[in-house]
């Protein structure tokens, strides 16, 4: 088992990485200070309850905990305020108080979304993340927590750290190809942005990895999350260097929200992303030879590099332009100055970013 720690002072808070991780769950949860004499509710989706919600539920249980659970839609759509309406609502008939804590099974949009509820109930609650899939090793670390409105992805939100982390990766072993490539986008970011050892390290184990290997998989999480304990210790809130961590974001915000949440899943939009800020790094004259390397990487992992879908220029422009990342009406980008390093611009032309939506619109 690996252990890391966020460290935020007073809220600083364990991650907890490796194979049957949850079966310690109780223990984790005591050492964080909710014990049995506290209510537990716990949301999980539909993709994810018939496959884990008896198992963690019964370990907590035969712990001595009263746990309450709800199921919500699988996908972005649970990132809605009907569905966090409705939580609230169960929330309350439950009967939680202030020192209840509500748990996340699930993937990001679980996670973001139970966040959130916990954030806003009583004003704020305990609430832990048990990550299920591979995308959520980014999502579940850092307290980013939010749901969606139809113009701006995650743009209704809080910041609302979990008292732990419990990562088992015994979870990722049923996950689907797809969601497993778009979990290996999240950790290519996280490469990308900060660790060119890392990059190389992902390039050299891509076959294995894909295979999900024990030992390469729980080191693969541990250096991803890694950065972004690095960067959230240094910029709990995003007033600075935390806004790196949305490289491919503008971009893959924009796809999925005019896409409904529906055609791209979130690892897809950014891996796509990442493209886009690498194209731009080279049109800006930023940087110099990086989007092949980069499209090169995504491959291994089985991502798409390309818009292969008809979505206006104007239309994706237009959404950037709602990103909570923009200051003033000025987009935002995070783009690449070499291979483990970007930096945040916001004097990008406009014009640029035409160009690279048109390019990447083009195809291969």
């Amino acid at each position: 088992m690996e252990r890391l720690e966020v460290q935020l002072g007073e809220r600083s808070y364990p991650i907890w990485i490796g194979p049957g991780a949850v079966q310690q769950l109780p223990d984790h949860l005591h050492e964080a200070g909710i014990g049995t004499n506290r209510k537990l509710f716990m949301i999980t989706d539909e993709n994810v309850a018939p496959l884990h919600l008896d198992d963690v539920q019964g370990i907590l249980k035969r712990a001595g905990y009263q746990v309450v659970t709800a199921v919500v839609p699988g996908g972005e759509r649970a990132k809605s305020l009907d569905i966090y309406g409705e939580m609230m609502t169960k929330v309350l008939e439950a009967g939680l108080d202030r020192k209840s804590a509500i748990l996340a099974l699930g993937g990001g949009v679980v996670g973001d979304l139970t966040g959130f509820v916990a954030a806003t109930y009583m004003r704020g609650v305990d609430f832990i993340q048990i990550p299920t899939t591979l995308l959520a090793h980014d999502s579940s670390v850092g307290g980013k927590v939010a749901v969606n409105h139809p113009l701006a992805k995650n743009i209704i939100g809080a910041f609302h750290q979990p008292k732990l982390v419990c990562y088992d990766t015994n979870f990722l072993k049923t996950l689907p190809p797809r969601e497993l490539a778009a979990g290996f986008a999240e950790m290519i970011k996280h490469g990308l942005i900060w660790d060119e050892q890392f990059v190389g390290w992902l390039e050299e184990h891509a076959d294995a990895l894909w295979n999900l290997d024990d030992s390469l998989l729980q080191e693969a999480l541990y250096r991803a999350c890694s950065v972004k304990v690095a960067v959230v210790s240094q910029d709990e809130r995003e007033n600075g260097i935390r806004a790196i961590l949305n490289l491919g974001h503008t971009f893959g915000h924009s796809f999925e929200s005019l896409l409904h949440y529906e055609t791209l899943n979130h690892g897809e939009g950014v891996a796509i992303g990442m493209v886009g800020a690498a194209l731009l790094a080279e049109k800006a004259g930023l940087a110099q030879d990086i989007s092949n390397r980069t499209i090169g990487l995504l491959k291994k992992y089985h991502l798409p590099t390309s818009l292969q879908m008809d979505l206006s220029i104007d239309g994706m422009v237009g959404v950037m332009h709602h990103d909570k990342k923009g200051e003033s009406g000025q987009l935002v980008f995070i783009v690449p100055r070499k291979i483990g390093e970007v930096e945040i611009r916001k004097d990008i032309d406009e014009n640029l970013v035409r160009e690279v939506l048109s390019k990447l619109k083009e195809g291969e």
